[in-house]
């Protein structure tokens, strides 16, 4: 039950339809970045496997998940808390993938792409927390 105009939703919709959350554009850049993450994290070490595999893929994750909660929350406020948490989530994967770096698991091209990657969708929440708080 969102109002809002977003510039993270790519679609109009009424001020009484329900949020699909498939239809905002920082959800979707999210869960791209989800799959780039899982791909990267194929060649880790088998050693790696519950240790920053599993940290990499859980935060990564954890932010089109919430987007996706906050969706199905009612109204704004419930929603700007979970892209709150995604935001945490998104800080906490800007710092695995550092480590991944610097731990030479993942190439400095590779960290590059998937670390501006990262940096937008932190844009593209904070943009989006600032207009459901706005709007209350």
């Amino acid at each position: 039950m969102h109002r809002l105009n977003w510039e993270a939703v790519s679609a109009q919709q009424s001020a009484t339809a329900v949020k699909d959350f498939h239809e905002l554009k920082v959800w979707q850049k999210s869960h791209q970045l989800t799959l780039a993450v899982y791909q990267t994290t194929t060649a880790f070490p088998r050693e790696q496997l519950y240790g920053l595999t599993s940290q990499l893929r859980r935060c990564s994750a954890s932010i089109p998940a919430n987007l996706a909660e906050g969706c199905g929350r009612n109204g704004d406020a419930e929603f700007a808390r979970f892209c709150s948490i995604a935001m945490g989530s998104a800080s906490k994967l800007e710092y695995h993938l550092l480590l991944a770096k610097d731990l030479k698991l993942i190439k400095p091209k590779e960290h590059a792409e998937l670390s501006q990657r990262t940096i937008e969708l932190k844009r593209m929440l904070t943009a989006l927390f600032q207009r459901l708080k706005a709007d209350r």
